[in-house]
């Protein structure tokens, strides 16, 4: 006697399509929160140092300055200037851009300069619309890179005019980005530095940065989700554990 296996298939295949539609519901869910909440990203230089270090993986906020062209990347192309939605940032926040010379990469910077200021750096001193900006000696500190080593480097906590402080390098008081011309930054635009300053290429480099126009933000980084040194690889799994900088997990961005 034959026995049909069509009632047992049909079942199979209903869970299977529900299997799909259950996957392709939780991807496009993942995007949309992608481009209109967050965003994750992975610091890969040392160029905002002390703040952000190589290996941290930090969330960005997409709604925080509105939405624009790159806030939905890799779409930008399709989409028109402006920003919807649209708030300024403000001076000493820490911004992911994509800056006007590169617009096919992410960048990760503080806001210096306002539209309209007068950047200057004098002797490694910053200056804003012709004043020193409050800077403090914190002496030569101790910090661990990627690699694991210890550094001694020169340290400074900068205070911007609106209160914001945080800590920046100087590892080299002669360097060529420690003495520069006036910065007019034009209106629509932003003044980007590092924190690492002689280890970072920013709106002191027109060819690489420049000045940033607004609707090339992307949001401002809002804290580290996680953080792991040089020695982590996934070929190695145990370095998951080993690399994990557990100081930290969940740590402000500043």
């Amino acid at each position: 006697m034959s026995m049909s296996t069509t009632g047992s298939s049909e079942p199979a295949m209903a869970v299977f399509w529900d299997n799909v539609k259950t996957i392709l519901y939780a991807l496009a869910l993942a995007m949309v929160l992608r481009f209109t909440i967050a965003q994750p990203f992975r610091i890969p230089s040392g160029s905002m140092q002390p703040t952000l270090e190589i290996g941290d993986y930090i969330v960005v906020t997409k709604w925080s300055y509105g939405y624009g062209r790159f806030s939905f990347a890799p779409l930008e192309g399709l989409l028109p200037h402006g920003r919807l939605f649209g708030s300024a940032p403000h001076q000493g926040d820490v911004v992911v851009f994509r800056p006007t010379p590169e617009p096919d990469r992410d960048f990760i910077k503080r806001v210096i300069g306002m539209p309209g200021d007068r950047i200057q750096m004098i002797d490694g001193v910053l200056h804003i619309n012709g004043q020193a900006v409050q800077r403090e000696a914190l002496g030569v500190i101790d910090f661990e890179n990627e690699d694991g080593f210890i550094e001694r480097i020169p340290a400074y906590r900068e205070t911007l005019p609106n209160g914001v402080s945080y800590t920046v390098f100087d590892k080299n008081p002669r360097s060529e980005l420690d003495n520069t011309r006036v910065y007019e930054v034009p209106e629509g635009h932003y003044f980007m530095m590092g924190d690492d300053r002689d280890n970072s290429a920013d709106s002191r480099v027109p060819s690489v940065v420049g000045y940033v126009p607004y609707d090339n933000l992307v949001g401002p980084a809002q804290f580290v989700v996680v953080s792991f040194d040089g020695t982590t690889s996934l070929f190695r799994p145990w370095t998951l554990f080993t690399g994990f900088r557990g100081e930290r997990f969940l740590k402000a961005v500043e």
